[in-house]
């Protein structure tokens, strides 16, 4: 086998729209089969995608033995319970982010994972497989900004529509599970440790009981990382990350185009360079790399017990936001 089979489970947007063209494209990735509730919805988003079968159900899906490996762009509130089923079905497992509704939640995901060793299961945080984010972590590594001492995050867009999933509290809707997840998670990733208190302040849309913005510092011990994000402002982003001798900029650090040249800036001492990188796209990657660790039975590039350690800052920030004080991890 050269391609993993792959099953879609769900016809929701991100995964019409983005992921599965781009796995399309892969080298690794084959798109066999796609399922919704509806079948008929199935079928159209087969027939416009180009893709094998359409069921009418997930679990269908997941009895086909045909399929290797699933991707679950399901709702917040199903990613750990269909992807445990997928598991038991058999089936290698990419789940959206954030991994659950919870942390504790989340560690359900790990130790069904431990009773299926054989199984490659992992949080689908695209943006770190991008080679700005590669590149930009080795410069931090080798020391080419000094000392890291600071990450600062701007995350945002406006969504005020009361029928989005984004804004149903119930099913882990708002805008740190959304967006606040990523500003977590690369803060992590580029100091390669966990936070060990984190301080924060949330509101809250009145109509929708979600978080709409909030502000929040992670404290690091020899560094701090700030970030504010919300699902009601006008749409930006931008990361900054600052050490004793030079600084990172990322130019368009999470949806980064799939059709033209991604750059950041790195200054050092008195040198300021500007690295450009080739067209790619960072759903294509992250699904080659999947399936290659499906392929070789080597560990995925994210191990899942990282997802349920973001999980955890994300809950330290609704816990500070809501006592007003420090919140240890």
């Amino acid at each position: 086998m050269n391609k993993v089979r792959w099953g879609i489970i769900s016809t929701a947007k991100i995964g019409t729209e983005k992921v599965i063209p781009a796995m399309q494209r892969g080298k690794y990735s084959e798109i066999t089969g796609i399922a919704s509730r509806n079948l008929d919805a199935a079928k159209s988003a087969a027939k416009e995608l180009g893709i094998p079968k359409a069921y009418g159900s997930y679990q269908e899906l997941l009895d086909d033995p045909e399929i290797d490996a699933i991707y679950n762009p399901l709702p917040n509130h199903l990613h750990v319970p269909w992807s445990v089923k997928a598991l038991e079905a058999g089936k290698h497992v990419l789940c959206e982010k954030p991994i659950a509704l919870s942390s504790a939640e989340g560690q359900e995901l790990i130790e069904a994972a431990k009773r299926h060793p054989d199984l490659k299961v992992m949080e689908a945080f695209m943006y770190r497989f991008h080679p700005q984010w590669q590149k930009t972590r080795q410069l931090v590594l080798d020391g080419e900004v000094g000392e890291l001492r600071a990450i600062q995050t701007f995350f945002s867009y406006f969504n005020d529509d009361p029928d989005n999933i984004r804004n149903m509290a119930e099913i882990g809707g708002g805008g740190l599970m959304d967006i606040g997840c990523y500003v977590i998670s690369l803060s992590r990733f580029i100091y390669g440790e966990e936070p060990g208190k984190v301080s924060g302040i949330v509101e809250y849309d009145p109509r929708f009981n979600t978080d709409r913005l909030a502000s929040a510092m992670m404290d690091f011990g020899r560094g701090t990382s700030t970030f504010t994000c919300s699902t009601q402002l006008a749409g930006y982003q931008c990361v900054l990350i600052v050490g004793t001798r030079g600084w990172v900029e990322i130019e368009i650090p999470f949806n980064a185009p799939s059709d033209r040249p991604c750059k950041i800036w790195h200054h050092n001492g008195d040198k300021l360079a500007e690295i450009a990188f080739d067209i790619c796209d960072q759903y294509t990657i992250q699904g080659d790399l999947f399936s290659q660790a499906v392929l070789n039975d080597t560990g995925v590039p994210t191990p899942i017990e990282d997802a349920v350690a973001n999980m955890k800052v994300i809950e330290a920030v609704f816990e500070s936001g809501k006592s007003g004080g420090w919140v240890e991890i």
